[in-house]
């Protein structure tokens, strides 16, 4: 399973959106309609789904689309392997 894939497996879970919906374009706030707190747990269930790597979003900050976030996470990957 991709980072992406894992990624949309949660947003979809949380917000109750279709996988077609969140695609890696897919803005946060205007096309999925997630406020702070849709935010907030997204970013803590990808910390718990990649415990192994260390994980840690501290912000919801810069993070727009599904790819912004996508990028932080392969990043942080990345660095812990």
């Amino acid at each position: 399973m991709t980072t992406f894939e894992k990624i949309q497996e949660i947003i979809v879970d949380q917000l109750g959106k279709d996988e077609e919906e969140v695609q890696l374009t897919t803005n946060f706030r205007e096309e999925l309609e997630a406020d702070s707190l849709d935010l907030f747990q997204i970013l803590n269930d990808i910390e718990d789904a990649f415990e192994e790597y260390d994980v840690k979003i501290e912000t919801d900050e810069g993070l727009v689309t599904v790819q912004d976030l996508v990028a932080f996470v392969d990043k942080q990957i990345a660095q812990a392997k």
